[in-house]
Order: structure tokens, then sequence, then C-alpha cells
């Protein structure tokens, strides 16, 4: 049985196999779009603010 996933960024259904080698996306064009938006800072993981040894003193 093969799973079937949503692409994340057209939602298009995909199959997970290793024969699809841009799994979870559906296609290199959707691939890169994702890439693209990382690197314009459209995502960002939660952090929080680093401690500066300023306020530490």
């Amino acid at each position: 049985m093969t799973t079937v996933v949503e692409c994340p960024t057209c939602a298009a259904k995909v199959a997970w196999k290793p024969e699809n080698k841009f799994r979870p996306f559906c296609s290199e064009r959707c691939k890169k779009i994702d890439l693209g938006a990382w690197a314009e800072e459209k995502y960002a993981i939660p952090a929080a603010p680093p401690k500066d040894a300023i306020d530490e003193e």
C-alpha cells in the first residue's frame, strides 16, 4: 500500500515512494518554490532571542 500525502506547495496528491525523487513535493517546481520561500525568510523557526553578554554583567 502506498501512502499519499499533499504537496506542501500546491496541495496536489503525491505518492510517498522512493521513485518520487521530489517527495513530499509533486514536482521540482514546487520544491524550488518552497526553497525560495525559505531563502526570502517567509518561513521561520521560532526561537528565543540570544542572550547578550552585556545583559549578564
